[in-house]
């Protein structure tokens, strides 16, 4: 299922216009240096960072709020994620992540703990800022809150059209009649509108709201049509990238050579090469992360075979890191 997930996620953000050419796209499985920092970091990162998480304060609150004991279902997993994501940021040397608002957290923890550890010894890690776009906003779901699908209130991104129309027929909406004037900055069903619209159709529907005279069930009929036409051409291409799983997996393949050689130069700066196994200055290059890399790669290839192959990558051979502003995106589902 999580292999499913990753091809899908993949073939997402190619639809949606990500150019491989540009952006180095890589399985965060496929780095093992993304796991090795973490280890590292995690010894320097304080317990009251991943208390503050908003996952994990989340799932505590739902605890207390049903009577269970606070840790209840709160696993390693779910308390040091922030440090896996803060290892994918400072592993790709990033000056720059882009993120949604509630997302901001995440960035921060990263940037704490690459001071911290640059403070323990000396300046190793660049410290990452989050970038904003202020005109992005969090999209509200069916029920009004975040949409999310651990809240099973999200519109799938390339949903087909009869389940984009049921979906959007369930989005809540007042009482008011069709002839009574609505304010639309407080409807789902508008804020949807506008992601979504162009400046002209939001205006128009704008002032139906105001002046009285749009029914709810035309509204969402309105939102289903354009929710339709901007994304059907990347839906189209969705579904051809994913019917070629081998190409997809080629892309993430060439994405991690690329991810681990930016890796492998940036991630401990200035520290000892030396051969995995060695013993010789082995702590020193930051806890064991090593700048020559013998290992195995056990991939899947389409029929389900498994099959072994030998990569070899030192910072001498690693490819060019690329200029500043080179993006990295990282797929973290196994």
């Amino acid at each position: 299922m999580l292999r499913e997930l990753t091809m899908d996620v993949a073939a997402t953000l190619l639809a949606l216009g990500l150019d491989p050419g540009r952006t180095v796209l890589y399985h965060q499985s496929d780095v093992p240096e993304t796991f090795e920092l973490a280890t590292v970091l995690a010894t320097v990162t304080p317990m009251g960072a991943t208390n503050r998480a908003h996952a994990c304060k989340a799932a505590v609150a739902a605890n207390q709020e049903a009577g269970r004991p606070a840790d209840d279902g709160v696993n390693m997993g779910l308390y040091t994620y922030p440090i896996l994501m803060t290892a994918d940021i400072l592993l790709m040397d990033a000056d720059a992540v882009p993120v949604g608002r509630d997302q901001v957290q995440h960035v921060e923890i990263a940037r704490d703990v690459a001071a911290t550890f640059n403070g323990l010894f000396g300046a190793t890690l660049r410290l990452p800022a989050a970038a904003v776009d202020p005109a992005v906003e969090v999209i509200a779901g069916l029920d009004g809150r975040k949409m999310s699908k651990s809240y099973r209130n999200a519109i799938p991104l390339f949903a087909g059209e009869p389940e984009l129309r049921g979906l959007v027929a369930r989005i809540r909406t007042g009482s008011r009649r069709p002839e009574e004037p609505k304010d639309p900055e407080r409807c789902l069903v508008f804020t949807l509108f506008r992601q979504f619209a162009t400046v002209a159709e939001r205006e128009s529907v704008r002032g139906r709201y105001l002046v009285g005279g749009i029914a709810y069930a035309e509204a969402k009929l309105s939102l289903a049509d354009v929710i339709d036409r901007e994304l059907g051409q990347a839906r189209a291409r969705f579904h051809e990238l994913r019917s070629d799983e081998g190409r997809l997996r080629r892309m993430l393949g060439d994405g991690a050579d690329r991810a681990e050689g930016r890796g492998l130069r940036h991630a401990c700066p200035g520290a000892p090469r030396h051969r995995r196994g060695d013993s010789a200055d082995a702590d020193s290059a930051a806890g064991g992360l090593s700048q020559t890399t013998a290992r195995h790669t056990s991939s899947r290839v389409p029929g389900g075979r498994t099959t072994t192959r030998r990569r070899r990558r030192s910072a001498d051979s690693a490819p060019p890191a690329g200029p500043i502003g080179r993006c990295y995106v990282c797929l973290t589902s196994w």
